[in-house]
């Protein structure tokens, strides 16, 4: 365990909150902005859980967003409230997709002017039908991104409040109630762009297009409504300047954070609570009117010492570079700097995710695994140090897909790096398969000589951060809505906790992490929300 950061002051707070990942912080700043009495216990050496930047290369000035590392579900709202003095730049170009036609290289820009974006369509598929659907998809999805996203830090509505706020019947049974696969295949005939639609229904989810659960529509959701755009941007100065905006805004309020101290159980009785931690050299235990626990809700059921709930499985390769110089693409008429700058897709065509999807589920790697690629440092250069940013080295974020944590368990003495080696070998294979140049020779190296890429598995996000099963949402995401029907342990059906999609098992025990109901991604709307449900607001 790190070295502890001091001990808790008080022997009893009006809230303490397990764990200082972002929605830990928020909540923190809001009960202590409130004049609770607020403690932050947190068992690594700092705060920030996924949402941090690091320099993972040995002697090489480059801060990376190492886990997460794109922002689109934090609202103004929180921004404005706690006083937050973060910077989000929007990027120029949404995304880049290369493509082989007619044995030639080609692919589809989207961004740099609806006049650019049309000509890209049009030289991909021909005609300017797919371009005209596009537009037409994307308007419905910006009608409910308008709707729904101001909902998320509200009260949670019922299924037919939402359905009445959205107010378009169609879009609704698009998003909602038919597996989005039948939405997308109505609307696009091509299958690259089909794919391009569809992988923002499979970040951080391993499911397919029909599948009858509607998981991929609940990933969709959430990708497409930020902001009420669906725009994502980039942080400037790494995911870590959110976080750490965060930990001085709850300070700021009053509240106390220590850091290197694990919590290990919590009892409660939906009036009172007891937090036991350990600072790695001694057990300490706080009071607490109400106890937030930003983890999981496994790690929740483990702390009130009770039967883990099942877990969802992780199914994301993360994989961080630095390079010398971005490579040269295959495709003539487009610029590495534009086409890195959004979202650069990998052996994403809608044929080649189902595909990968269904060797995956069938036990094996992907032949050709998805994924997809963005530098951050082209919209931010602070991240690297002014001498790195004169010589024009660059980062580059791989996010893969459809790599469940299964793939990597049988692998147990080594905790899957033979199988993580092969599948790094085989995703940047993908990736070269539309270069110029392999990525390879691209690649900085660290004081030791070393290539400057490191690659995170499902296991390794579970070890390292607790995320369970390596899932990064802490499980599958629910819709945005709530069960009327059903009642507490420790009061009735309509207590705050459930209005707000916070329970956690008792009236003063709140979930507020990613495994709340809208909690999922670096949006501080789980945090809010706990926070709102401990005020009775």
């Amino acid at each position: 365990m790190p070295a502890a950061t001091g001990s808790p002051a008080l022997s009893a707070y009006d809230a303490v909150i397990v764990g200082g990942g972002h929605n830990g912080l928020v909540a923190a700043a809001y009960l202590a902005g409130a004049g609770r009495r607020t403690l932050v216990l947190e068992r690594l050496g700092r705060t920030g859980g996924a949402a941090v930047s690091e320099e993972p290369f040995r002697g090489v000035a480059a801060r990376l967003s190492r886990y997460s590392y794109l922002v689109s579900l934090l609202p103004q709202r929180i921004v404005r409230d706690l006083g937050l003095r973060i910077t989000l730049r929007k990027r120029g170009v949404a995304s880049y997709t290369p493509a082989v036609r007619g044995g030639r290289p080609t692919g589809l820009m989207v961004g740099g002017g609806e006049a650019r974006t049309r000509e890209s369509f049009a030289r991909l598929t021909g005609s300017d039908r797919e371009y005209e659907a596009w537009l037409r998809f994307y308007a419905m999805t910006a009608r409910v991104a308008e709707r729904v996203f101001p909902t998320l830090t509200e009260p949670l509505p019922t299924r037919e409040e939402l359905r009445a706020r959205v107010g378009d019947g169609e879009a609704w049974e698009a998003l909602c109630e038919r597996p989005l696969g039948e939405a997308v295949e109505a609307a696009f005939a091509d299958d690259l762009v089909r794919g391009v639609v569809f992988t923002d229904a499979l970040i951080g989810t391993f499911t397919h297009a029909h599948d009858p659960s509607l998981l991929q529509n609940r990933c969709f959701l959430y990708h497409v409504i930020g902001q009420g755009t669906g725009d994502w941007d980039v942080p400037v100065g790494g995911m870590g300047a959110i976080t750490d905006a965060l930990a001085a805004a709850a300070r700021a309020a009053g509240a106390e954070i220590v850091t290197g101290h694990e919590v290990t159980a919590v009892a409660a009785d939906g009036a009172a609570a007891e937090v036991t931690f350990h600072d790695g050299r001694r057990e300490g235990r706080v009071g607490a009117a109400k106890v937030l626990v930003n983890a999981s809700p496994r790690e929740l059921a483990a702390l009130l010492g009770r039967p883990a709930p099942p877990v969802a499985e992780g199914a994301q390769f993360k994989v961080n570079m630095l390079l010398e110089r971005l490579p040269a693409l295959r495709d003539p008429h487009a610029d590495p700097r534009e086409a890195f700058a959004g979202t650069f897709h990998i052996a994403e065509g809608y044929g080649q995710l189902e595909d990968a999807y269904r060797e995956a589920a069938g036990g094996t790697l992907p032949r050709v695994p998805p994924g997809e690629v963005y530098c951050h440092s082209l919209s931010d250069p602070t991240i690297l140090s002014p001498a790195l940013a004169a010589r024009g080295w660059q980062t580059l974020t791989l996010f893969g897909l459809h790599t469940p944590a299964r793939l990597f368990a049988g692998d147990s003495a080594g905790e899957g790096a033979a199988v993580r080696d092969r599948l790094l070998a085989d995703t940047l294979a993908a990736l070269d398969a539309h270069l110029a140049e392999p990525i390879a020779g691209c690649l900085a190296r660290d004081a030791d000589g070393r290539p400057c890429v490191e690659a995170r598995t499902p296991l390794d996000l579970e070890r390292e951060l607790r995320l369970p099963g390596g899932h990064i949402f802490h499980g599958d995401l629910a819709f945005p809505w709530r069960d009327p029907a059903g009642a507490g342990e420790d009061g009735a059906a309509e207590d705050a906790a459930a209005r707000w999609g916070v329970s956690g098992g008792h009236a003063n025990v709140l979930l507020c992490g990613a495994g709340a109901v809208r909690g999922g991604g670096v949006s501080g709307i789980g945090g809010h929300n706990a926070a709102m449900a401990a005020l009775g607001r």
